[in-house]
């Protein structure tokens, strides 16, 4: 069955068609690890997660490339305010460095947590200077960058150069907005942003994090970090990006400006968002009084796969409202589907293949996702076919086992211990020897996980596991 998405660049649902189907190529935009991830900054990695997860289902190919954002972010995404870096840095009595490795190792803590699979390449942007020097040098021969401020210049890239630079927003007045409030006198058009930062002469002569450049001593714009690392990784035509919708209007449409200005033709195909987790009816921010981490959910007496299974319940395009009686909710029905799943696997302990009436159920669970994730219909396919007493419960099982493979269910166990970093770290090697076809690697990544009390089953999307007791040993 065809994969449909719905792509911002045309504001439809179409077919996917990868430019190669061996190998799909995806970018995500990561996190700036300056605090903890919120909530609703983690529901967007689910939406990811299920896309991936949905890809490799469709018997497709991926390279999974996010990055980690470590400089160059200011508070505001037009170029205005601090680096949150050194912002972070200040608050803690801590060298920004130091602030980037412990909450990036905290978001993907929480990523674990959630189940949430390990992009194939994770790439920092303070390992990639030289790829933006590089790009920004491009852009300044084929004239869509220009340096204004005296002395000691910022370089911008004009938007101006760039005829198509609304296209992809279709929202002018926000971008007006945006200009404004940046108020950059030394640009030539308000929705203008810069590529480089330098700091003597500038309104941010005490940056820590600092490199030199041909422009001067300074760090990178937060948007050609992306447009570098993505090309590092994925070359000049990508299959899918992704991100929040609050991207849309600046950061990715800056991305396309420099990309295309770059290489000359269009750079992704298809573009896809996650919409806003909403508490009391507002936009859920780090800058707002409800900034509400994962922690703090579990700490109040849920899992992680309660607010993953709450997340499902809305369709990633459509706006979540959060509250605890709906995570109430979430839990009650979860926790169910664990108990159910419990009794059956104690009367059939050997996992059976799915028959006929099984096989037809996962291909609607499937049909569901492949219609641009549409996860509330997948679970409700799936509870229909738990509650169908005509189905034995083998197929019940086998149903369950793909659902948790579309979905990420957590195994559907309510007491599954959670995977050490070095296991996790295991696991994403496994998985890439796996896409590359490197048995040999794979068999020995296999046995070395193993020795730790983890067995492996493997699935399209990736290895799933279960601990084997007691462990071995600990890697």
């Amino acid at each position: 069955m065809p994969l449909h998405l719905f792509n911002t660049l045309t504001r439809q649902k179409e077919e996917f068609k990868p430019i190669d189907a061996k190998n799909v190529k995806l970018y995500c935009c990561g996190p700036t690890v300056y605090n903890f991830a919120h909530i609703g900054n983690l529901r967007t990695y689910v939406f990811e997660d299920l896309l991936r997860r949905t890809i490799a289902r469709a018997g497709l190919g991926l390279t999974h490339v996010m990055n980690i954002t470590d400089v160059g972010h200011l508070q505001s995404d037009a170029d205005d305010g601090e680096d949150k870096m050194a912002i972070a840095s200040a608050r803690e009595q801590k060298s920004p460095w130091e602030i980037a490795k412990f909450y990036e190792e905290a978001f993907f803590a929480d990523c674990r947590k959630l189940g949430i699979l390990k992009p194939h390449i994770v790439c920092r942007a303070t390992d990639h200077i030289a790829e933006m020097q590089e790009m920004i040098g491009t852009l300044e021969q084929k004239g869509f960058a220009y340096k204004a401020g005296g002395n000691q210049y910022n370089v911008y890239f004009d938007t101006a150069k760039f005829p198509h630079y609304r296209d992809f927003a279709r929202t002018p007045e926000a971008q007006e907005a945006q200009g404004r409030v940046d108020a950059d006198d030394n640009k030539r058009n308000p929705t203008d942003f810069v590529l480089w930062f330098t700091l003597a002469g500038s309104k941010y002569p005490n940056q820590i994090m600092k490199w030199q450049s041909p422009w001067g001593e300074g760090f990178p714009g937060w948007h050609i970090e992306c447009s570098a690392m993505a090309a590092k990784y994925l070359g000049d035509k990508i299959d899918i990006h992704c991100g929040g919708i609050d991207h849309i209007p600046v950061h990715h449409t800056n991305e396309i400006a420099q990309s295309e200005g770059c290489f000359g033709h269009q750079w992704v195909n298809y573009w896809l968002h996650g919409e806003f987790l909403l508490l009391d009816n507002d936009k859920m921010a780090k800058s707002k009084d409800g900034f509400l981490t994962l922690q703090k959910v579990l700490d109040a007496g849920y899992s992680a796969m309660h607010y993953r299974y709450l997340i499902l319940t809305a369709h990633y395009r459509g706006q979540l409202n959060f509250s605890w009686d709906s995570l109430d909710g979430a839990r009650a029905t979860y926790n169910t589907l664990c108990h159910k799943a419990d009794e059956w696997r104690a009367a059939f302990p050997v996992a059976a293949q799915p028959g006929a009436a099984a096989k037809t159920v996962i291909q609607k669970i499937d049909a569901a996702m492949q219609d641009d994730l549409n996860s509330p219909v997948a679970l409700s396919v799936l509870w229909e076919a738990m509650r169908n007493d005509a189905l034995a419960v083998p197929d019940k099982l086998a149903i369950l086992d793909a659902a948790d493979s579309a979905l990420g269910l957590g195994g559907a166990t309510l007491d599954k211990p959670e995977l050490t970093r070095e296991q996790e770290d295991y696991l994403a090697l496994r998985d890439t020897a796996r896409r590359e076809k490197n048995w040999p690697e794979a068999d020995r990544l296999r046995a070395v996980l193993l020795e730790t009390g983890l067995m492996l089953k493997d699935r399209p999307e990736g290895s799933s596991w279960y601990f084997v007791n007691p462990p071995a040993k600990k890697v």
